[in-house]
């Protein structure tokens, strides 16, 4: 199953957890079983969110997922 790890405010909205795993196939699905998992706040940070998988920038959410992926959940960071 596939890691995620929290950074920022997703780790914020996800109720202070830094990682998880996730028996998830895609990066939709996975975004589908987070927001049922932690409520409505994760789930909109995530439609924001970049994705990292294995360290890469991930765009097509529907990509097959490692199953020994670690994903990276990075909301948009403020600042100069």
């Amino acid at each position: 199953m596939p890691t995620v790890r929290y950074f920022a405010g997703a780790r914020a909205a996800a109720g202070g957890t830094s990682s998880e795993t996730v028996d998830a196939a895609t990066l939709d699905e996975l975004t589908q079983l987070l927001a049922t998992r932690h409520g409505e706040r994760l789930g909109l940070v995530m439609k924001a969110a970049s994705f990292l998988v294995d360290g890469l920038t991930r765009h097509d959410r529907q990509a097959p997922l490692p199953p020994t992926a670690t994903v990276d959940i990075l909301p948009p960071f403020a600042g100069g």
